[in-house]
Parts: C-alpha cells; structure tokens; sequence
C-alpha cells in the first residue's frame, strides 16, 4: 500500500493546537512572587486570541515542590500557593466557554515522599502500602560495606536508590530521592491511578500529557546496568525501565478509560529511539494514546558525556530526525507531537537558531514555520510565542533554579571540578538548563518585574522584558505573537494539506536550508526556512519550480523562481496553484 493509499483517519486531536503552561511562571494574582491558577485565568483572552485549541497544565497538585511540582502529594487537591479545586473549575469553565479543551500533567511513575501512600509505606513492612513502591535489599562489597541493590543512576545524579535504615532495604526513585517510584505490578496502584483519572475527567478535564509513563513496567529482575561511562559509579539503566515488559498492557487499560471520555493524551516517552515502539504506543488501531514526545531533536547539542557537556549539532542531523518520525508516523498510522520547547528545555530561539538583537526576531519567526506546518499536533510552550529566549549569560549559577541544573554543578563542584571544569559546566548550562524555560513571562514594562508580579518573583525576570513583552506583540501585525497566530489560522484554513497531507523532504543534504512539502490530492505547499543568519543561495528543485502565491513570510517574498536568496533566518510558505 503506498501512502496516498493509506486511509485518512481524521480526529479532533490531530487539528488541534497545544499552549503548555508553567504555572509557578505565568502569571502572579495574589503578590507573592508566585504563579497561580487566577493569574492564569485573567489571561485567557490572550491564550485564546493566538489561536491554539488546548491548554496544558503543568503539575497544579499538591506537592512539596521539590522538582517543581512533579513530586505529587495528593492527586486530588491543588498545591496551596497555586490556588484552589474551586479555582481549577472556573479555570476549566473559562477555557471551555472561549472553546478551549483543558489537559492537566498526569504523573504516576511515581509520587512524592510525602503522599500518604509512601508515608505509610516507609512506616513498616507490614504497611498495606508497602508494595505499592519498590524495595530491595542491599547489596554487600566484598568488604562488607553496604551498596544499593544495583547500579543504576539517578536522573538527578546519585544512585537510583535510597536506603531506609528502619527496614534495611532502599526503595527506587529514578528522579530526585524524594520521588519515589511507583510499582504497577501491584494492581491495587493500577486501580488508584484509574481512580484519579476519572476524578479529573468527570470534572471536566479533557485528557492528559501523562509524565515519563514508558517507565511505569520495570524489568522485575533490577540487573545492573552495562558500564556506558567508566568515570561515573552509577550507569543508565534505561534499558531495563524504559518501555519495559508490561508497558503496552498498562496503556491500553489506561486507553480504553481514555476513548470513554474521548480524551487527548499525549505521553512523555524518553530513552526511546525505536520507531516500531513508538507505534505500539500511538498507531491509530492500538488506542493507547494519541501521541508521543520523542526526545530526539531536544537533545541535539548534547555532549559525550550528557546534557552539560559540549556538544555541536548539524542542520542534517536534524533533517534526518524529522524525517525519520514524519515518514513513520504517516506510513503507519500514527501521529507526532511537535515541539521545540518544553518546561524541560531551554528556548529554542537560542538553540536552533540566533537570539542576537539583530535577526532574534525573524529566527523566531522561521522556527515557528519551520515547526507549524509538520504533520503532528504543534506544542507551543509559554513564552515562545513570544520568542523569548535564554537568560543572560552574565547571570552566575546562583540565579539559577533548578534541581537538575543545580544538583550537577554541586556534585561537580564537591568532587573537586576545577574552576575551569566549572565555567564549562556553567555555559553549558546557559544552553540547555531547564532554567531558561521556567522565569517569569514578562505581560508588559509596568514594573521590574516585567508585570508577572508586584514583588519579587521566585525566579529573576530576564532582563530584556522592557522590548520583549506580551503587551507590545498582542496588537502588532508584525510581531512574533501574530506570526503564531497566522500559522495556527493557516493549519484551520488549510486542514487538508497541513494536518493530514503527507510530509516529504526537500534537498535533504543541505547544511543550510530547511525545505519540506505538503501534499494532500491535488493541493500541495512548499515550507523553506533558512537556519543561517547570513544570506544564503539556494535553488528550488525544478519539480518546485510551479505557479503559486506566498501565504506567509518573516520578511516580504511575493514569490519564488528557479535561483532565490534566502535573507539571514528566511522562511516562507508557498502555497501551489
């Protein structure tokens, strides 16, 4: 069967388009330096005049707030200095009258240290709770000293495993030592998760991004992760949690609550590179969720020995991803979620293209088009529509946040990192930290803290909010806010070639220019985009080479020949008459 042969399922999900909140950096309504559920709600005309159909909420529960919320206390009520359950439903109640679906963070690896269920667990070992985590004795060295059960890594640095000294055994956290992993082996963990879902849906909620679910199945055995990195004691054990054994089974439980409710779900799927995985997640037939987030792009840059390490990416390693997931997904029936950025990454402004002064806007501009008219489902993170960027390089690591960011520059400093092996670090980090994702969205130039609140805010402001703010795009034809605005109009306007056409990849060995196109039965369009920040020649291949009209460019094509020059950060999308 070729591909125009395939059969076009259509969905709602598959036209829409996503707004990811953060919700501790979008909007303060109360002065105490923090974001929150009514900071959110006052802004709902701005979420919905750029033209998106959902809204995605980070973690809003309660929870300690030691990984910024991923560490969940209670599934059923809402983290204090966010707001309240009476908030959520006005929220719920204002996106759905202006015609927005509403998907909240489900996150069920695994909980905080301080919910109930762990509370209890860790009390005894005869708690009804304790085997709703994983424990394990220890292992011993040949001179007799105590050591975790193996040797995988935590995703926060240390050994994956903590030790309880009232029960001498550890427990499993593969994030922060206060995130203890949840054990789906256990039906009755299964059944509380079913539980929470349906309480957020019967409420009104529309679906859920559900947080490194692939993790969920374990290989029961625990075996000690392959040496990958000689010069770290603990190793990645991915291999061993990422889509584990019972994964698919998990899932189509969870799918089948989901399809009741005609549910959005989107999971969060790292350490999986495996197309033929991804498709026994989201093909169309096997109604576990709608869409998955690859890492693939996201970690272009990082270094050999991970994310703060020096790395360097090429315009054909990226071409090579996007067509790698493009051409999968339509040929088997399945459906990608795109993104560039994310509350786990840095701008993409600064990372894919240039946030110098002089092209940060067109750079925008191309990165929107360059992602908008793909075949997926777009994400777009708070801020981007924006183009707003990384924090100052001047900015020293005491301004910044994160645990991640925070708990390796530490554990390097503490093992005696040079000076020099530190500023490394640091620049690395002014690259990729979570950080730049997370500071305050800057509404306007009313006060120092760029209007997100009338106090100083839990995170330093970037220091160019008094040019880049909401305030002076939302009314501008021409600023980055109402680009997005027109790539979303233009996806509604034309669905067929947009959303179910058929992507496919132009000059693909190109180390400058980006080009793509759709093609649904007779209709067909052209994307260009240049990843250069100097002009650049380039020739349309001559079955390009048609009638047609420009529907939308960051500077001011009319049309295309045989031979253009693309200007510093070009794109344009040319529509075939």
């Amino acid at each position: 069967m070729t591909i125009t042969e395939l059969p076009v399922h259509r969905a709602w999900w598959k036209e829409s388009n996503v707004y990811q909140i953060y919700p501790a950096s979008f909007k303060d309504s109360n002065g105490d330096g923090i974001g929150d559920i009514p900071g959110i709600i006052s802004e709902l005309d701005y979420i919905a005049g750029l033209g998106v159909d959902i809204v995605w909420l980070c973690p809003c529960y309660k929870s300690p707030q030691v990984d910024m919320g991923y560490d969940i206390s209670d599934y059923k009520d809402i983290y204090e200095k966010y707001g309240t359950l009476n908030d959520i439903d006005e929220l719920i109640a204002g996106l759905h009258k202006r015609g927005l679906k509403f998907v909240m963070d489900l996150v069920v690896n695994h909980t905080s240290d301080q919910h109930e269920w762990f509370k209890s667990a860790i009390s005894s070992k005869e708690s009804p709770y304790r085997d709703w985590y994983i424990w394990k004795k220890p292992n011993y060295g040949a001179d007799g000293s105590r050591q975790p059960p193996n040797n995988w890594k935590s995703y926060f640095g240390g050994s994956a495993w903590e030790y309880d000294a009232n029960s001498d055994e550890y427990y499993l956290h593969l994030f922060a030592t206060e995130q203890p992993d949840l054990n789906w082996e256990n039906p009755k963990v299964r059944d509380a998760v079913h539980d929470i879902m349906r309480f957020w849906l019967d409420k009104g909620v529309d679906g859920f991004r559900m947080d490194v679910i692939n993790f969920i199945s374990k290989d029961l055995a625990l075996p000690d992760a392959p040496i990958t990195n000689p010069n770290e004691e603990y190793q990645s054990g991915a291999m061993f949690y990422a889509c584990g054994p019972r994964l698919h089974e998990f899932l189509q439980v969870m799918g089948k609550i989901l399809k009741e409710y005609d549910a959005f779900s989107v999971g969060e799927m790292p350490e999986v590179y495996d197309p033929l995985e991804m498709i026994n997640t989201v093909g169309f037939e096997r109604n576990e969720l709608n869409m998955i987030f690859q890492f693939e792009i996201v970690n272009l840059g990082h270094g050999p020995t991970g994310k703060f390490s020096p790395g360097t990416w090429h315009l054909t390693q990226l071409k090579k991803i996007v067509n790698k997931w493009q051409a999968f997904m339509q040929t088997n029936d399945g459906w990608n979620a795109l993104y560039l950025e994310n509350h786990d990454q840095a701008r993409s402004v600064s990372r894919f293209a240039s946030d110098a002064p002089n092209v940060r806007k067109v750079a925008a501009k191309m990165l929107a088009t360059f992602l908008g008219f793909q075949s997926g489902t777009i994400f777009v993170y708070e801020g981007q529509e924006l183009g707003l960027v990384n924090v100052p390089k001047s900015w020293g690591v005491d301004k910044y946040r994160d645990i991640e960011s925070l708990n390796y520059y530490n554990e390097q400093a503490a093992a005696g990192a040079s000076k020099e092996a530190l500023d490394s670090i640091l620049c690395e980090m002014q690259k990729k930290a979570r950080d730049h994702a997370r500071y305050p969205v800057p509404w306007d130039d009313s006060n120092e803290y760029a209007g997100f609140s009338s106090v100083t805010p839990w995170m330093d402001v970037n220091e160019d909010y008094k040019e880049w703010n909401a305030k002076s795009q939302i009314n501008d034809a021409t600023s980055v806010y109402s680009f997005w605005r027109s790539v979303f109009d233009l996806r509604r306007e034309f669905k067929d070639v947009f959303v179910y056409g058929t992507f496919t990849l132009v000059d693909a060995f190109n180390e400058s220019v980006f080009a793509y196109k759709r093609v649904y039965e007779s209709s067909e369009a052209l994307i260009v985009t240049s990843f250069k920040d100097t002009e650049v020649t380039w020739t349309v291949p001559k079955d390009n080479v048609k009638p047609g009209k420009i529907l939308l460019t960051n500077y001011d094509r009319t049309g295309i020949d045989g031979e253009i020059v693309l200007k510093p950060f070009e794109a344009f999308v040319f529509l075939v008459e």
